[in-house]
């Protein structure tokens, strides 16, 4: 299923498009957050046989159809008692701070409420991510508290993760 916002197009991630989100992988600033080894290709490819997640293409609503320029993808808590859902972003880093992300999450927030009836979606930030962080805010998510030691960086110590979380009535429009 493709999803469109008001300035991005998010649809199914293919084979082909795995050339393109392994360049953007190993761009400083998404690798220093996503990483994956020195295979960026096989990192993605691992990605997309993900069980349970399902990955989108993110591409610029405003440039030539086809331009990739990160990846968005989603899991459920299939629980009945803890149901909901899970979102992961990166972009490209030459359209930051443009909005385009903020797009990205808002769309895929709608859809995963309206169309799968979640009522409840969590993020999980860097801690220290603090443009990730506004992005989210601005979709209308919530920090929820500091995971401490949450993951390991590049540099192979721990850091802190913020999780964040969006109630359905709390999406921004």
């Amino acid at each position: 299923m493709t999803l469109r916002g008001a300035r991005v197009v998010l649809r199914p991630t293919v084979p082909s498009d795995v050339p393109s989100l392994a360049a953007i992988r190993a761009t400083p600033e998404v690798y220093a957050r996503w990483r994956g080894g020195e295979d960026l290709v096989a990192a993605v490819r691992e990605d997309l046989a993900e069980p349970g997640a399902e990955q989108l293409t993110i591409e610029d609503g405003d440039e030539d159809e086809g331009v990739v320029i990160g990846m968005i993808q989603w899991s459920a808590e299939a629980d009945p008692e803890y149901r909901h859902a899970s979102i992961d972003i990166y972009l490209d880093p030459s359209v930051h701070g443009r909005g385009l992300g903020t797009d990205a999450v808002r769309t895929l927030a709608r859809h995963l409420i309206a169309d799968h009836g979640h009522h409840r979606i969590v993020i999980d930030p860097a801690a220290d991510n603090a443009a990730a962080i506004r992005c989210y805010a601005k979709v209308g998510f919530r920090p929820v508290g500091v995971m401490r030691s949450y993951e390991r960086g590049a540099d192979g110590t721990w850091h802190d993760g913020l999780l964040m979380d969006l109630l359905a009535e709390e999406l921004t429009p």
